[in-house]
């Protein structure tokens, strides 16, 4: 097989680079313009360079495989300007390939940054053996982004299991809990059991079909709650009315235990959110509040609305209107865990968020809590406590835009919450 002449790759990453946010711009307007723009300058610089050297390893197929790629994501993103969700067959040839590609790229950024130093030493000293074992190296973003794929497209099903009550920690941290794979352990009291459902993102990696089948898996634990905690959709779910509705389907037959809160991406399209919830029986609380009985007895349900300014005065408002009742569980559905901090401790027994997708980069594959967001102002994934409040952070059942998960796959869990005898 002849190798594509060796302008092509360049010459594809340059016009589509700069043909597709003039066209964004024109078709969308700036916004969209801007947004396209960030993801080629991310991702199509680094692509052009790892595709040339890659080439040049591994042999002209490769060449070739990635003119197919840049061609896909050029389509991809072109089409989004009328963005709704596509036949299997155009994301498998169109979809999957082009945002892969844009992963690939974005991926590595850091790579070429960290090793542009080391070859360039090594080329000043004219150390040409060393350059040249260095350059099975450039396989690791490939390496990283398999990896990548497998993690965002897997959940981990599992049982979470943790204690309410108790005094906690004197200051916000990380708290242990239970998670099992296989056997669970029996407990000598009933727990109240709840599946939350967060970040799914309905959109090309995650089809209706899928997340019908991940909803009626969880739904096969019998929960007596299922709390979803926003970001429904993507800019293609958006794009096609009904979709929600169709995907959510399952939760139907349990109407009555499904509630649900907003998410910052539910502000782009709330009306189809709320329709689906609607057609579904899942109650929306958009700040508001509800009690519902359960096996284990009353449960007080306040769900939060995305809010970037004044959250603290929001959230203030929002319970100076619910206020806790007594005898009742008390649980807060809050899409960003980060606002957990503008709560009075005490305000609520436990709060379950999402929106961090457990860190998206991190070692939890290994078995390990650690991801990049351990030491933000964001708490990434687990369970949290302040005083006596705890905070569940869901790893999600999807992601936003191409597949970045990278050693943090979502979850597919069964929370069993042990309740303080009464």
């Amino acid at each position: 097989m002849s190798a594509p002449p060796f302008w092509l790759i360049p010459a594809l990453g340059v016009l589509i680079g700069v043909a597709l946010p003039l066209y964004a711009w024109r078709a969308r307007g700036r916004q969209y313009a801007m947004f396209t723009g960030v993801v080629v300058l991310i991702s199509f610089p680094m692509a052009v360079v790892l595709a040339v050297r890659l080439e040049a390893l591994l042999g002209a197929w490769v060449g070739w495989l990635f003119v197919y790629a840049f061609v896909a994501a050029g389509i991809h993103a072109m089409r989004l300007v009328n963005a709704k969700l596509r036949q299997r067959i155009y994301r498998y040839a169109i979809s999957l390939p082009g945002m892969t590609l844009q992963a690939l790229g974005a991926m590595s950024l850091p790579y070429f940054v960290v090793m542009l130093p080391i070859r360039g030493v090594l080329w000043w000293t004219g150390a040409n053996e060393a350059l040249d074992t260095l350059r099975w190296l450039d396989l690791l973003p490939v390496a990283v982004i398999a990896a990548s794929l497998f993690s965002s497209l897997t959940l981990r099903r599992e049982t979470v299991r943790f204690s309410l009550g108790g005094e906690g920690p004197a200051q916000f941290e990380r708290m242990p809990l239970e998670r099992h794979r296989r056997s669970v352990p029996p407990l000598t009291a009933r727990p109240l059991r709840i599946v939350q459902i967060t970040d799914p993102h309905l959109g090309p990696w995650q089809p209706i079909h899928r997340l019908s089948r991940r909803l009626e898996e969880l739904l096969a634990h019998d929960p007596d709650l299922v709390l979803l905690t926003g970001d429904f959709l993507t800019m293609e779910g958006n794009g096609t009315p009904g979709c929600l509705t169709e995907a959510l389907e399952p939760l139907k037959r349990i109407e009555g235990r499904c509630f649900a809160c907003f998410g910052n991406h539910d502000h782009e399209a709330p009306d189809e959110v709320r329709q689906a919830m609607r057609a579904n029986g899942i109650r929306l609380l958009v700040d508001d509040a509800t009690v519902t009985e359960t096996a284990v007895g009353p449960v007080q349900i306040v769900g939060a609305d995305f809010h970037r300014e004044d959250r603290q005065e929001k959230l203030g408002a929002l319970f100076d209107a619910h206020p806790r009742i007594d005898d009742h569980l008390r649980l807060l559905l809050l899409h960003d865990p980060g606002h957990f901090r503008d709560l009075t401790v005490g305000e609520a027994d436990l709060t379950l968020s999402g929106h961090t997708h457990g860190g998206q980069v991190g070692l939890v594959s290994f078995g390990l809590d650690w991801t990049v967001l351990s030491r933000s102002r964001w708490p990434d994934h687990g369970l949290f406590g302040h005083g006596p409040s705890r905070l569940y952070v869901h790893r999600g059942t999807g992601f936003y835009g191409f597949p970045l998960r990278v050693g943090v796959p979502g979850e597919a869990s069964l929370m069993e919450l042990v309740l303080p005898t009464r």
